[in-house]
């Protein structure tokens, strides 16, 4: 009973004893770094700046608190700076589909303004020859302006 005992106490028990240190401080940790990302770091920085609060050991300005209080939320401050960016490029995004719009626009009308100064086409044959308005036929003959007297 006495051999037992001893070798309850002496091998087994510290044998459990390391391999809970074992699975505590290697496999565990090893785990949790992981699934450590900057993001959940970032989010550690407010209980640090708790825990140095209440030990009171250093004291802190409430800045500090603030800027931890920044940390804590920054989730909602980059979600308002994501919504901000959206909206500010979704502007520039209609202001370029309008003048993108204009200048196709203009640039379909050129062919059309290009046909009305086109002199090239000549009258069809047999057409008759039409006074123009503003004209004298001679030189002593006073032009007629529709709408403007002579003195």
């Amino acid at each position: 009973m006495w051999k037992r005992l001893w070798q309850t106490w002496t091998i087994d028990k510290p044998a459990v004893l390391g391999d809970r240190l074992w699975q505590i401080l290697v496999v565990d940790l090893a785990a949790f770094l992981d699934r450590l990302t900057l993001r959940r770091m970032i989010a550690l920085i407010p209980v640090a700046i708790l825990i140095l609060a209440y030990l009171h050991r250093i004291p802190l300005p409430p800045e500090l608190m603030l800027l931890g209080d920044l940390f804590a939320y920054i989730d909602v401050f980059s979600m308002i700076f994501l919504i901000g960016l959206v909206a500010r490029a979704s502007a520039i995004a209609y202001a370029l589909r309008q003048a993108a719009g204009y200048v196709l626009r203009v640039f379909q009308q050129v062919p059309i303004a290009l046909r009305r100064l086109d002199m090239r086409h000549r009258r069809a044959n047999g057409a008759r020859r039409r006074t123009r308005f503003g004209r004298a036929d001679t030189d002593d003959e006073v032009a007629d302006v529709h709408g403007l007297a002579w003195a």
